[in-house]
């Protein structure tokens, strides 16, 4: 059984980097205390860092991801104290970086006890991301191995995609993390639903961690609408609307967490021994239709 720590995450105003070192730290104190041994926080949570520039910077679309180019390494080691300080895994979300072709990805690092496990890049990217921010797609998907299991990564409405979770399942995967952020509660029921559908075909688990609240201060994450949650295949021995946990309100006025817990061996014996077999029987769909 390990036990996990989303985060139904608000988007608030740090103008000082230490404002916002601080918040960081006492957030996931809250979550460590609770007993948590992974931590998960939205999509583009590393976005907050535009608070500490000026208002006009923070206020517009492009200047802000260009303002917080400086601020990411500090970030990375700041997230990487902490993962050592409580000897947790932390993804702390995701953030728009600068790569060395000129184009800006949305990237989400795993932090461990023992260091940075690497990265994985959004995949797909939204109307929002292609037409008004020009962020691009991130190539490739990852596993990451960690003393809690096989770990994947799909950022928001990559969950939305099922050939991505199926090749992270494939791949060894038995839990993805599923950061996310959407302005409206249509976009984050599609976030779900995809999550939900993931964990559904391939019998496995996915944690979502969703933004919420207001910040009219910046055009990316203005406005924020989800809920945090752990969904797992249907079937006997879980839930029987696959859902193990989801936070109460769709939009908190201040972060909290969803602190929950999940046996992956339990999630492996569905895929043995389950009413249905949707992991094994995948390939027959494609001889059923040809």
């Amino acid at each position: 059984m390990i036990r996990l720590a989303a985060c139904q995450y608000a988007i608030e105003l740090h103008e000082t980097w230490d404002a916002y070192a601080d918040h960081l730290q006492g957030l996931c104190a809250e979550a460590v205390e609770a007993g948590a041994q992974l931590l998960l926080l939205p999509e583009y949570a590393g976005l907050v860092l535009s608070g500490q520039l000026c208002a006009e910077q923070r206020g517009d679309l492009e200047a802000s991801i260009a303002g917080i180019q400086p601020l990411i390494e500090p970030w990375k080691a700041l997230c990487a104290s902490l993962a050592r300080r409580w000897g947790i895994y932390l993804q702390p979300g995701s953030v728009p970086v600068l790569d060395g072709d000129g184009r800006y990805r949305n990237r989400a690092w795993l932090f461990g006890p023992k260091g940075v496990l690497g990265y994985q890049d959004k995949l797909m990217m939204t109307r929002f991301e292609r037409e008004q921010w020009d962020i691009a797609a991130g190539q490739g998907l990852k596993v990451f191995d960690t003393e809690l299991g096989r770990l994947g990564i799909l950022i928001c409405y990559d969950n939305e995609f099922p050939m991505l979770a199926r090749h992270l399942a494939e791949a060894g995967a038995d839990l993805i993390l599923a950061p996310s952020c959407t302005d409206t509660e249509a976009g984050y029921h599609r976030v779900r639903i995809g999550a939900q559908a993931r964990a559904l075909e391939n019998q496995i688990a996915v944690l979502q961690s969703p933004t919420a609240g207001l910040a009219p201060w910046s055009p990316a994450l203005d406005e924020n609408i989800g809920r945090a949650g752990l969904f797992v295949p249907p079937d006997h021995g879980m839930p029987g609307g696959g859902v193990v946990a989801l936070s109460e309100a769709l939009s908190p006025v201040s972060s909290q967490w969803l602190v929950c817990e999940v046996d992956l061996e339990e999630v492996r014996r569905v895929r043995r021994e389950g009413q249905v077999f949707t992991r094994r029987d995948w390939p027959e769909q494609f001889d059923r239709i040809l």
